[in-house]
């Protein structure tokens, strides 16, 4: 019984110290406070931040569409009267069967060889679905009605058939070279 006792009074001895020395870490805290209110003064003084005004907003104006003699943008053009032809210049035969390479533009061909056949030389052309295709002078490539006129062992040439942007059409030389892909 003795130990029991001996065991609650060392208790309550060491919640009093405890309870004692909170009391008088707080004793010390509520001291004066005045050299802290004025550093917080000095230092609101020096800092003061400062936000721009918000920018002034313009309110939305609409616009109105006035063009009275002009399409409309959001319906399709009609076609226009085709240009009167210049007279003695080139022209696409528009009625004759395309060929297997005029599917495709010409940059997306290459010459990939020749052959010789019966003292006949042929261009060996490969298109973008990697089939080759003979072909030999007066056969058309291209989408711009390109008609092969020369084949040699490195090159193939066209003349292409292209319009100039004033309703007439002019021609231009071409070549595919071997090797280029």
């Amino acid at each position: 019984m003795q130990n029991k006792t001996k065991t609650q009074t060392a208790l309550t001895l060491k919640s009093t110290s405890l309870a004692v020395a909170a009391c008088l870490i707080l004793v010390g805290c509520a001291g004066d406070m005045q050299d802290l209110n004025q550093f917080v003064e000095t230092t609101k003084g020096k800092y003061q931040g400062s936000v721009d005004p918000l920018p002034q907003i313009e309110p939305y104006q609409n616009y109105v569409y006035n063009a009275f003699n002009r399409r409309d943008p959001f319906t399709e053009p009609v076609a226009e009267a085709p240009v009167a032809e210049t007279a003695g210049g080139p022209q696409p035969d528009t009625q004759r069967r395309k060929e297997p390479l005029e599917f495709f533009p010409l940059d997306s061909l290459s010459m990939v060889g020749t052959m010789q056949q019966s003292g006949q030389v042929w261009g060996l052309i490969k298109d973008p679905e990697a089939t080759i295709h003979r072909v030999q002078p007066g056969n058309h490539a291209g989408e711009n009605y390109g008609e092969i006129i020369r084949i040699s062992d490195d090159g193939i040439d066209l003349l292409e058939i292209v319009p100039d942007g004033l309703g007439a059409w002019i021609e231009r030389e071409i070549s595919l070279s071997l090797g280029e892909e």
